[in-house]
C-alpha cells in the first residue's frame, strides 16, 4: 500500500475500560479491566487490514468502537482527518454512510420480518434518499452483484435462506451506501468450510472492483492469508505485532504470534508451518 494513500480512519490511543465484580464486600472499590489498551492503528482508501487474535483478545470491542457502536473510554478515532466524537449533521451522516459492517451472525443481523428486497432497500433510501422505484431497481442490481438471483430472492425472508445466502444479503445490504471502509467482523466463521471460500472470493473480487477498505477481525489465519495487506495481532487488549501480511505470517517476531501460527492447521503434513524467529 502506497503511502501518498489518504488515511480513511485512524485511532489514537484508544482504550476501553469495563468494570469487573469485585471481592471483598460492598464497600470494596470497583476494578475496571482494559478490554483495548491504548491500540494506535490506521486504515488506509482500498487497504485490507487484518486484525487478528484469539476471543477475548479485544479485537471485537476495538472494531465496534471504530464503527461509533462502543464508546471508547480513552484516545480519539478520526475519520479523514476530523474527530467522530465531534461529527455532526452532514459529517455524521457521511461516516455513518461510509463506514458500514458485515456481522458474524447472519441470521441475527437481518429483521426476520423484513424481505430480502426490504433490507437491502432501507440503507438506500436513508443514507441514499432514493425513492422507492430507483431502490428496488437498485436492490436488484445489488443481489446480483453477490450471486442471489433476484428475481428469486427479494420476496424471500431470512429463515428461508442458508447461511451463506444471508451473509450474501448483508454484503449487498452494506454495499448499498456505497461505502469507502467495511468492517467485516468474523464474516466466514459461522459458515460452512465449503461456503467460506466463496464468501471471501465474493468480497475479494467486490474490494478490487470497488477499490474498498476492509478492516478483517478474525482468528483464522487462512483468511488473513486470502485477504490481507497487512496485519494487526492482539493480545490482552494490546497491539503485539503489526506489519505486511507477509512478513507477519511468514517471519512473526512476537512469542504470541509465534504460537498461533504453531496452532494452524497446516492442509499439506509435508510443509512445516512453524515460523522462523528473527
Amino acid at each position: 500500500m502506497n503511502e501518498a494513500t489518504p488515511v480513511l480512519l485512524e485511532a489514537r490511543e484508544l482504550s476501553r475500560l469495563f468494570p469487573v465484580r469485585a471481592s471483598g464486600g460492598l464497600f470494596r472499590a470497583r476494578q475496571m479491566q482494559r478490554a483495548v489498551d491504548r491500540v494506535s492503528m490506521s486504515i488506509r482508501a482500498g487497504e485490507v487490514l487484518a486484525l487478528v487474535g484469539e476471543s477475548g483478545s479485544g479485537k471485537t470491542t476495538l472494531g465496534r468502537m471504530l464503527l461509533g457502536l462502543t464508546a471508547p473510554s480513552e484516545g480519539t478515532i478520526l475519520y479523514k482527518g476530523m474527530d467522530v466524537a465531534t461529527h455532526s449533521g452532514e459529517a455524521a451522516r457521511s461516516f455513518r454512510r461510509e463506514v458500514q459492517v458485515v456481522f458474524q451472525d447472519t441470521g441475527g443481523s437481518l429483521n426476520p420480518r423484513r424481505t430480502i428486497g426490504q433490507s437491502v432497500a432501507l440503507p438506500l433510501t436513508w443514507h441514499r434518499g432514493l425513492d422507492a422505484r430507483a431502490a428496488a431497481v437498485e436492490v436488484d442490481a445489488l443481489l446480483e452483484q453477490v450471486g442471489l438471483a433476484a428475481a428469486h430472492f427479494r420476496h424471500r425472508l431470512p429463515h428461508e435462506l442458508s447461511g451463506g445466502q444471508r451473509q450474501r444479503v448483508g454484503i449487498a445490504r452494506a454495499l448499498a451506501s456505497n461505502p469507502a471502509l467495511i468492517v467485516a467482523d468474523e464474516p466466514v466463521s459461522a459458515l460452512d468450510v465449503s461456503v467460506r471460500a466463496q464468501i471471501l472470493k465474493l468480497m475479494f473480487d467486490l474490494q478490487r472492483e470497488r477499490q474498498l477498505a476492509y478492516l478483517f477481525i478474525t482468528h483464522d489465519l487462512g483468511v488473513v492469508r486470502a485477504m490481507a495487506d497487512r496485519v494487526m495481532v492482539m493480545h490482552q487488549g494490546r497491539v503485539v505485532e503489526s506489519g505486511d501480511a507477509d512478513a507477519v505470517l511468514n517471519a512473526p517476531r512476537d512469542p504470541y504470534t509465534q504460537r498461533l501460527l504453531a496452532a494452524t492447521p497446516v492442509p499439506d503434513p509435508s510443509r512445516q508451518l512453524a515460523p522462523q524467529r528473527s
